[in-house]
């Protein structure tokens, strides 16, 4: 009795934790939002860590100066995105190499916030992380939860809210991993391809359906 009330006192104490990800463009960040607004739950999101590793001065923006040429910076010494982007997104080799040194800082600050969270407070905690599989960031998580929508939506709302060409969309599109791998992957599947509302409700389906 003494060793069952152990066991359940261990599940108890397991961590819920909804890996959000998705294509670009393809309404992650309204999932998330919608789940601090309305479960009140943490969010890490992994686009803040990025961007939080390349601030100026920082040791990986260093290394980007040195390896892209000082004019990837702008004139107050931040990164050029607009710039960086025209360059990894259109080479590989390069798109690679800058993975390498942003992926594995932003593993970690996600470790180290998952950590400091108080289980009992927290059970569940939501991680946006768009490359969530890209980055290999799956052992972070412990259900995956894909926001899907049509191609043509996808690029519609990429051109409008970054003011890309089609092709500069397309090309963004094509650095990630193909939607439908993801989806043979997912735990839970959010459709986005209708209106806000219907979006929701499956949001709150799926965190409802869980234990958290």
């Amino acid at each position: 009795m003494n060793s069952q009330f152990k066991i359940e006192n261990q599940l108890t104490t397991i961590q819920r934790k909804i890996g959000v990800t998705g294509g670009i463009g393809t309404g992650k960040t309204t999932v998330s939002n919608y789940l601090a607004s309305t479960y009140h739950l943490p969010i890490l999101d992994a686009d803040i860590y990025a961007r939080e590793a390349v601030k100026p001065g920082s040791e990986i923006l260093n290394l980007i100066a040195e390896h892209f040429g000082m004019n990837i910076l702008l004139p107050d010494k931040t990164l050029d995105r607009r710039r960086l982007g025209e360059i990894v997104f259109n080479n590989f080799n390069e798109r690679q190499w800058l993975e390498a040194q942003i992926h594995p800082y932003v593993h970690q600050c996600l470790l180290v916030e998952l950590q400091a969270l108080d289980v009992k407070k927290y059970p569940t905690v939501v991680l946006t992380i768009p490359l969530l599989f890209e980055a290999n960031m799956t052992d972070l998580v412990t259900e995956i939860w894909v926001v899907n929508c049509s191609e043509t939506e996808q690029i519609k709302r990429l051109m409008e809210r970054d003011r890309l060409t089609f092709a500069q969309a397309q090309a963004r599109m094509n650095s990630q991993m193909p939607l439908a791998e993801k989806i043979a992957h997912a735990d839970v599947v959010l459709d986005n391809s209708s209106t806000l509302e219907a979006l929701l409700k499956q949001v709150d389906s799926a965190y409802r359906g869980g234990d958290g």
